[in-house]
């Protein structure tokens, strides 16, 4: 008679290999193409916290997010200014993401944080509304990971001061895609950034 199989372990996630291919998303793509002109000033200052989580699932994507939002919160600005929450092994499906951001934006108004911090998001297979799955536009907001991004808002007003164009930035990346194309984008993706 069969024995049973015991119930399989997933991978263990290699952290390092997760935080390297964020990193190089973030420096090549994020800063390299300009897409976030705020990202550099963190980057060269060491202000980034990067946080993987082991989560596969919306409670644990929760109780990650509570704890990132408390430290953040409780953290010198000048230490950590800003933090990439990734998870390697949760909400593979965009949509499914996308839906779990209603449970995360809940959290923050439960924790009274509304207006002191924000969340932004990022996705390997993110879409804009308005958009086909392949449309270029959608890769200024792909990331090898679903990841959570947790700023606060006074280092947004101070950036949105800095760059009084803030608002157009949207449409210099959507026209900064299109002018790369897909294999332009693949392309500045495969070469290494310096630092990485």
């Amino acid at each position: 008679m069969p024995q049973p199989r015991a119930s399989e372990q997933p991978e263990p996630i290699d952290h390092e290999a997760v935080l390297a291919a964020t990193r190089h998303w973030l420096v090549r793509a994020v800063i390299g193409l300009n897409l976030c002109p705020f990202a550099k000033g963190v980057h060269t200052k060491d202000q980034i916290r990067y946080v993987v989580s082991e989560t596969s699932d919306v409670e644990g994507m929760l109780a990650a997010l509570e704890t990132e939002l408390r430290t953040l919160v409780d953290t010198d600005p000048d230490s950590v200014d800003t933090t990439l929450l990734i998870f390697p092994r949760a909400f593979a499906d965009f949509l499914e993401f996308n839906d779990t951001l209603f449970f995360a934006e809940r959290l923050l108004a439960q924790m009274r944080l509304t207006g002191e911090l924000q969340i932004a998001s990022f996705h390997p297979h993110y879409q804009f509304a308005d958009t086909e799955p392949g449309d270029v536009e959608n890769y200024t907001n792909r990331a090898p990971y679903p990841i959570l991004h947790l700023l606060r808002e006074s280092s947004v007003e101070r950036a949105t001061q800095a760059f009084p164009d803030a608002a157009e930035i949207y449409e210099r990346n959507q026209e900064t895609m299109r002018r790369l194309g897909h294999e332009g984008w693949r392309a500045w993706m495969r070469e290494q950034a310096p630092r990485d």
